[in-house]
């Protein structure tokens, strides 16, 4: 019985080592060589249960039965092989003409098999049970086991020649086959000479274990090292993603919202507007004065200077409201809650240190306040309008002040 001992212990292996394959769906392309692994996972399955029939009807004597399983183990065992070689062309990746004879190679064994499987119950060139039970095996079987051997050895040999042509991780795919095939090799060689001894199962047990430790694990370190790149990758696009929305939504200058940002925020509001959701709204327009004079005769740098603290003192005045840059000199804020319950204390203040500013020779901006009118106002472009008439009309009024001579 301990010939039923070892299919029952390598099947266990099988199912431990490789469940996560046999127990998932259907594989998404039974092409790719993740399918036929687990379709030559399935064909190993297949042998073990066959063999180990084969040992328990051995020992109960049921020749007619032993008879046909003996046939049915020679069947899986072709399907097994052929199964490999479709599974090795297509995880080494091989598209030359040896794909072709591996594959040829496959279905030759199993048409060879079938043949003689059936020639055998006229014939016993395959192998007799005599009048006392006892198993024996003839030429055809021996031939379809060098056969075997043949196939293997070429693999082998095949893996290791182009092995060292190879980058790294196709070289450890190269060796990890062709290790594989010589264990298969030499247990194989040696079942032709110990016909009732499980080397065949062996065989399979440590060449699927090969493939397991070898080949599915680090498939897997792969795809995590490779999941790992991708997720760098898009961590990295997610930060170029923050900055392009950062240089579209911000002013590079002076850090507050841009034109594209207000225009975004103008739609909102026109919505809120048609839906009669927003009551409490005043835009204000900023315009900075002599901004033209000072980048003719200070230079550039100076005028971005003069343009950054101007809107530090809108900023400073309109903390709790979103300010934007909607041109060289002027700037927009859309006041709301608590800054439009204190819009006229904070105009008041902002007027007060221009005022201050005009006579120290400093920063002077020029603003306009309007309000929304729910029964007048369709969109915000109107309250906009009003609040940039109104700009214009202060920046006469700083006009009628003594000028002062630019900074």
């Amino acid at each position: 019985m301990y010939y039923c001992l070892v299919d029952f212990l390598a099947l266990q292996v099988l199912l431990i080592t490789n469940h996560d394959v046999l127990l998932r769906d259907s594989v998404a392309a039974d092409r790719s060589y993740q399918g036929r692994y687990r379709m030559f996972l399935l064909a190993v399955i297949s042998y073990y249960i066959v063999d180990a029939i084969w040992a328990w009807l051995y020992e109960l004597q049921k020749l007619t039965w032993l008879y046909v399983d003996t046939e049915i183990y020679f069947i899986v065992m072709a399907v097994g092989i052929w199964l490999w070689l479709r599974y090795v062309v297509a995880y080494l990746g091989i598209k030359n003409i040896f794909s072709q004879l591996f594959c040829y190679a496959g279905q030759l064994l199993f048409a060879m098999v079938l043949i003689v499987t059936v020639l055998n119950r006229w014939w016993s060139c395959m192998f007799w049970f005599d009048e006392a039970g006892g198993y024996h095996v003839g030429l055809a079987r021996d031939t379809v086991f060098i056969y075997q051997i043949l196939i293997l050895l070429l693999i082998s040999l095949y893996t290791l020649c182009f092995a060292s042509h190879c980058n790294e991780k196709q070289r450890k795919r190269y060796y990890t086959i062709g290790l594989s095939g010589f264990i298969m090799l030499v247990l194989v060689a040696i079942q032709i000479f110990f016909p009732t001894y499980p080397l065949y199962a062996i065989s399979y047990m440590l060449g699927c274990c090969l493939l397991r430790t070898f080949v599915v694990e680090n498939e897997r370190e792969e795809y995590r090292n490779n999941l790992e790149l991708a997720l760098e990758r898009e961590k990295e696009q997610f930060q170029e993603y923050k900055r392009t929305w950062k240089l579209a939504y911000n002013d590079a200058l002076t850090g507050v919202k841009s034109k594209r940002a207000f225009m975004e925020h103008e739609e909102l509001l026109d919505w809120q507007m048609a839906q009669k959701v927003k009551n409490k709204l005043a835009i204000i327009v900023f315009d900075i004065n002599n901004l033209k004079q000072i980048n003719d005769t200070l230079g550039h740098d100076e005028g971005d200077r003069y343009i950054k603290e101007a809107c530090k003192i809108i900023c400073d005045i309109f903390k709790k409201s979103p300010v934007y840059r909607v041109g060289g000199d002027e700037f927009v804020a859309v006041l709301e809650n608590d800054d439009f319950d204190n819009r006229e204390q904070l105009q008041n203040a902002f007027n007060q240190i221009i005022e201050k500013n005009f006579y120290r020779n400093d920063v002077v901006v020029a603003m306009g306040m309007a309000e929304y009118v729910p029964t007048e106002d369709e969109c915000c472009r109107q309250i906009f309008e009003r609040a940039d008439q109104r700009m214009y009309a202060r920046k006469r009024q700083l006009k009628k002040f003594t000028s002062p001579s630019p900074p």
